[in-house]
C-alpha cells in the first residue's frame, strides 16, 4: 500500500472516531442539530433515494397484479364520475374473475392548451405500454387516437348483440391521417371505419358531459377502445353499460 493511500485510510478513521466521539457526548436537541448540521446534503439524497426505490418497487408491483381493465376519461368538468365507475366495477368484478378496474381521471386532452404537445406524449405512452383499454373522450383526444391508429373497429370487432345494439352510434371516421412538416396529410394513407360510439343522450353522457368554462354547450363524448388492447372483452362490457338505459 502507498504511502499516501494509508494516509487516506488513516485520516478517515480519524474522521469518524472524531465524529462518533462527538456524537456520543450529545443528548437530545443537540445530538440532532449536530447531524443535521453536518449530514444534512446526505440525509436528504438518502431519503430521496429510498422514496426512488420505495416508488418504483410499488410500481413494479402494481404492474404485476391482475388488472380487469384500464379506462381513461376525459371530461369537460371537473365531475369525474367516480361513482358511475364504482357501480360499474362493483357489477363487473361480481363474477369473481381477478383483477381490478383502474380508472384515469387525470389525464387532460385539449389542443386549445399551449402544452398540448406534453399530452400527446402522455396519451402515446400510455397506449403504447397497454395501459389503456378504453378511452371516454371529446373530440380533441379521439382525433388523436384515430391519428395514431390506435381505435378498435368496432364494426368488425363487437358481438352480435351489442354491435346491433349500438349500430345507430357507430362512428365513421378516418384513422392513420398524420400531419407532416408542411402541415399536409395524404388522404392514401388514410383507413376509413366505424372507430368510436357516440355517446351523445345516454345517461353517461347527460349527466356528465357538461359544457367546459368557456363553452356554450358541450361537445360530443365518444367512447373508444384501444386497438392492442388485452381486455377486449371487459372493454366491451364497458361499452355495453355506458348504453344502457
Amino acid at each position: 500500500m502507498s504511502r499516501s493511500r494509508e494516509k487516506k485510510d488513516y485520516g478517515f478513521v480519524h474522521n469518524v472516531k472524531r465524529d462518533w466521539a462527538i456524537m456520543r457526548s450529545l443528548r437530545g436537541k443537540a445530538l440532532i442539530g449536530h447531524i443535521w448540521y453536518y449530514y444534512k446534503f446526505r440525509i436528504i439524497v438518502a431519503v430521496f433515494a429510498v422514496v426512488a426505490v420505495c416508488v418504483f418497487a410499488h410500481i413494479i408491483v402494481e404492474g404485476q397484479k391482475p388488472c380487469r381493465l384500464r379506462a381513461c376519461v376525459v371530461l369537460n368538468t371537473d365531475d369525474y364520475c367516480q361513482d358511475w365507475f364504482r357501480d360499474f366495477t362493483r357489477e363487473l368484478t361480481a363474477d369473481g374473475k381477478p383483477g381490478k378496474v383502474d380508472v384515469n381521471y387525470d389525464q387532460p386532452f385539449d389542443y386549445d392548451n399551449m402544452y398540448y404537445y406534453v399530452m400527446e406524449i402522455e396519451v402515446m405512452t400510455t397506449v403504447a405500454s397497454q395501459r389503456m383499454d378504453v378511452a371516454i373522450c371529446g373530440e380533441d383526444m379521439y382525433s388523436y387516437l384515430l391519428a395514431i391508429n390506435a381505435c378498435l373497429p368496432l364494426d368488425e370487432a363487437l358481438p352480435p348483440a351489442l354491435l346491433e345494439q349500438a349500430s345507430d352510434r357507430l362512428v365513421y371516421s378516418t384513422a392513420n391521417l398524420q400531419v407532416d412538416e408542411n402541415g399536409q396529410t395524404d388522404p392514401a394513407d388514410g383507413i376509413d371505419g366505424y372507430f368510436a360510439l357516440d355517446l351523445e343522450g345516454t345517461d353517461f353522457e347527460t349527466r356528465y358531459n357538461q359544457p367546459g368554462r368557456f363553452d356554450d354547450e358541450p361537445g360530443p363524448l365518444y367512447a373508444v377502445v384501444i386497438a392492442n388492447t388485452e381486455h377486449q372483452e371487459d372493454s366491451f362490457a364497458l361499452l355495453e353499460a355506458l348504453l344502457r338505459p
